[in-house]
Parts: C-alpha cells; sequence; structure tokens
C-alpha cells in the first residue's frame, strides 16, 4: 500500500526531508544538467529533486499514483501535478525527455507495467532515473520515512527490472549516507562526503539511470543453394523420335567448339 501524499509532504518539511532533498536533487542536476529546453517528468513523489530544473527545463510536469493522491505543485503557482493510473499514464508516445521515478516503484502492484509506460512516454533516445532505497542501507529499514515502505532493491535487481521493461541501463550512483535520524540531518553533508569515500556499500538509496534506444533491424540474408530440377524434353506431336544409340552421340561430339577435323 502506497504511502499518502499528506505523509510524504510532511516528510519532506522535516530537516531529514530536506537533506533527503538536497542530496537526492544533487544527484539528478549532476546527471541531467539544468535539463535546459527539455520535457522532463516527475513520477511518484519526485517533485522535491526537480524543482530546480524548473526554470531552464521547457516543461516539467509531475504525475502522482492514484492511490498515493496528489497535492497541487508548485505551491501558489499554476498547478502542474496530475493525479494518474501507474498503468495508463495520461501522456502521448514519446513526450518526455527525462523521466524522474522516486516512490515509484517500490510500493507498485507491478512495477514492470508501470516501467513500461515510462518506456512508451520516454522519447527516443530519453533517459530515465530511477531512485529506490538500497536494500543494505539504513533507510530501507526506517519506517518514520516513505524509503522505510515498500521493496527496496539492490543495484542488481534494479538493473534487471528495467531491462524487463525494454529500458538499457548506462550509469548508477548512490546517495543518503547520513543515518535517518532527525538529529543527525544538519550532518548530512559530512556524511555525503565521508560515506562515498569510506562506506559506499551503506548508502540509503540507489539511483540508476537507464536509457531508452530503438533499433531498426534489417534482415541479413543468407547463401542457399538452390536445386534445379533438370527439364524433361517431351516430343512434339508428329516429331520424329530422337535416336539414343551411341553412333548418333558422336558426330555430335566432333561438332562442338575446339573440334578437331578428320582429314579425309
Amino acid at each position: 500500500m502506497r504511502r499518502d501524499v499528506l505523509e510524504l509532504r510532511q516528510f519532506y518539511a522535516s530537516d531529514l526531508g530536506r537533506a533527503a532533498r538536497l542530496m537526492v536533487g544533487r544527484k539528478v542536476v549532476e546527471a541531467w544538467g539544468d535539463a535546459r529546453g527539455l520535457d522532463v517528468l516527475a513520477l511518484g513523489y519526485a517533485t522535491p529533486f526537480v524543482a530546480t530544473l524548473a526554470p531552464a527545463a521547457r516543461r516539467v510536469v509531475a504525475a502522482m499514483p492514484a492511490q498515493q493522491g496528489v497535492e497541487i505543485w508548485p505551491a501558489g503557482e499554476k498547478n502542474l501535478a496530475s493525479l494518474v493510473g501507474e498503468d495508463c499514464l495520461p501522456f502521448p508516445n514519446a513526450m518526455f525527455d527525462r523521466i524522474l521515478l522516486a516512490h515509484a516503484i517500490e510500493e507498485s502492484p507491478d512495477a514492470v507495467a508501470l516501467l513500461r509506460e515510462v518506456w512508451r512516454v520516454l522519447a527516443p533516445s530519453g533517459r530515465v532515473i530511477v531512485a529506490v532505497a538500497a536494500r543494505n542501507g539504513l533507510w530501507a529499514n526506517a519506517e518514520k520515512t516513505p524509503f522505510g515502505h515498500g521493496r527496496p532493491y539492490t543495484r542488481g535487481q534494479l538493473g534487471e527490472l528495467l531491462r524487463e521493461a525494454e529500458l538499457e541501463p548506462s550509469g548508477w550512483t548512490r546517495a543518503l549516507y547520513v543515518p535517518p535520524a532527525n538529529w543527525l540531518a544538519g550532518m548530512a553533508e559530512l556524511f555525503e562526503q565521508a560515506g562515498s569515500r569510506l562506506w559506499p556499500g551503506f548508502a540509503g538509496l540507489v539511483l540508476m539511470e537507464a536509457v531508452k534506444q530503438t533499433f531498426a533491424v534489417k534482415p541479413k540474408g543468407a547463401r542457399v543453394r538452390a536445386r534445379v530440377a533438370k527439364p524433361i524434353l517431351i516430343p512434339a506431336p508428329g516429331a520424329a523420335p530422337v535416336s539414343r544409340s551411341p553412333a548418333s552421340h558422336s558426330p555430335a561430339r566432333r561438332s562442338g567448339l575446339g573440334a578437331s577435323r578428320r582429314r579425309p
């Protein structure tokens, strides 16, 4: 069962949530830059991490699953968020250049179906980032945070899931090394710098980027030995029968090109 949108909003308003917003949002910018002139989709509850992309991107749209609920976003501005069905996103094919999924596949009843919808609305050679709780991280067991609910993933499991949805992983990284405790939120930057060097396997989140690639398959020709049937000659009506005696063949053999002539 998905976390309610009010719980998610409350978490990201806390000190720990603001630290998570900063750490994950930085990874997105490192991967995509400012997404200048691109169409961006924030799927699940990914709005805390795409706000910095809005000024340069051509369009930033938020899509929130119906089981979770939706909120007006950005606050105090024209609403760009919508309530969607996971297995039927209300967007045309190949609409978005970049898609970020956060709090999306962990609690989805059919993660592959959701990712195949992502494949459908992703432009050719578009890029998607999926952020999930790491199976061996502390955040996967912190039930007071949204990352402590649903199914966590290892890097290998996430890669297999993306490939099953016909998305090819192209890179990955980790984030959130700070333990999930509010009183440690002020040291999140210190943990992030030290954790990536000293204990990289204990990050709270795994972020994996994948691309949509389409290929035109050209069939290759194969050399096959063809069997050619010998023609059967049927004499025309009224024609004289052909003699098959050995003598009848000797003139034919001597009349060929290069045959020697007998002297009288």
